[in-house]
């Protein structure tokens, strides 16, 4: 039985980064591999994952197999409104460059990414008001199970204690029933319910 374990993201190995952009793809529909669903293997990485080793590697953790080799990853910020801005100022701007939406078939799934780079929406200030921080979490089928899941979870969740945030936010696609059960037994409730899934939530301090 492979023996997993967790430590910080090494922020300043692209090999690194480059391998939690495939986790990202890998389990990109909505916990299943989504390699066939993009012609752009990094895009929905530069969306989701990316920025959070650049900006904020104190709260990024991987589960990693025997050989050190990350199979799942959570990664977080502990504000998300001043998280907005950093986007909006740093990382938008040359991806927006880079990536055009009229490179891919108009309904492909890559042209949808494009459009929510080109627009895409800042947390509402009264979610950030009682979760100010918010994460992502994603483990590949291999290491599933077993309770990695919780203890990654609970790594981030910890670090997120320890510097006194007072509650963090996730989303998680409706079709993705496994993820809202395993959220809602680890202690999650449902905050908002949107057309697209779920926004659940977790208070870690009393004010």
């Amino acid at each position: 039985m492979t023996s997993y374990s967790i430590r910080k993201v090494n922020a300043d190995n692209p090999a690194e980064i480059d391998r939690l952009y495939e986790i990202c793809l890998l389990t990109g529909d909505s916990g299943k591999d989504a390699s066939d669903l993009y012609t752009d293997p990094r895009l929905i990485g530069e969306l989701y994952v990316g920025a959070y080793p650049t900006y904020h590697p104190e709260f990024c953790f991987v589960l990693v197999d025997e050989n050190d080799v990350p199979v799942g990853y959570t990664v977080g910020v502990p504000d998300s409104v001043a998280f907005d801005a950093q986007l909006d100022a740093t990382w938008w701007p040359p991806l927006c460059e880079k990536y055009s939406a009229a490179e891919f078939p108009a309904d492909s799934k890559d042209a949808g990414l494009v459009q929510t780079l080109m627009n895409w929406g800042h947390t509402n200030t009264d979610l950030a008001a009682e979760y100010p921080a918010h994460l992502h979490i994603d483990i590949l089928p291999e290491a599933q199970g077993g309770g990695n899941g919780k203890k990654l979870l609970f790594t981030l969740i910890d670090a997120f204690r320890d510097a006194g945030i007072k509650g963090f936010h996730l989303g998680v696609g409706g079709t993705n029933e496994n993820a809202i059960g395993f959220y809602q037994h680890v202690g999650l409730e449902v905050v908002v319910d949107h057309e697209w899934g779920k926004t659940m939530g977790m208070h870690l301090t009393k004010d």
